[in-house]
């Protein structure tokens, strides 16, 4: 795993072992980032089920300002301060469920990056959770990569959506602004 442009392009990233954890693929991850491109300079990011952290540090390498990194997991949270570490980057670190997460953080932000386990519905929980803390700015975007078509809820738009593979992207805007 590596981060694939910006400042920090090629740096190759601390990962976990095993089959346990499913990090984004670096040809997910650029196809992504080539659509959020004009979005990163100076964005406000929230990475909240971080992992090792590969897409809050893809932001910060390619301009996001902040990136404000979350994980239930202390193993994660070691790895992403060893990847932090290496870019020498900061981030905020939360290590909290996504729930308890979303319902602490403060600010608002551009971009919100949802990368939970595959096997769990999580993203009507999320995007409620967000409207009800007015989490994100106008035009902002929650981004959840899971293995399935996600449905859209009232007040909510799909922006985009892409399939790769199993990986489906789905990039969702509020519909009531």
């Amino acid at each position: 795993m590596r981060i694939i442009a910006g400042k920090h392009r090629g740096r190759v990233l601390k990962t976990f072992r095993g089959q346990d954890v499913r990090p984004t693929a670096d040809r997910v991850k650029e196809s992504l980032f080539q659509i959020l491109s004009a979005r990163l300079a100076g964005a406000r990011v929230l990475d909240l089920f971080c992992g090792s952290g590969a897409l809050g540090l893809e932001a910060l390498s390619r301009g996001a300002a902040q990136v404000v990194f979350n994980d239930a997991s202390q193993e994660s949270l070691a790895i992403l301060r060893g990847n932090l570490a290496l870019l020498r980057e900061s981030g905020e670190i939360m290590n909290k469920d996504y729930a308890a997460c979303l319902c602490s953080v403060e600010g608002k932000f551009d971009l919100i990056f949802a990368d939970p386990p595959y096997r769990e519905e999580y993203t009507q929980a999320i995007l409620s959770a967000v409207s009800k803390r007015e989490l994100l700015n106008p035009h902002g975007l929650v981004i959840v990569e899971s293995e399935r078509d996600e449905l859209c809820p009232p007040k909510w738009t799909v922006f985009d959506q892409r399939s790769y593979g199993r990986t489906k992207i789905t990039m969702f805007t509020r519909s009531d602004e």
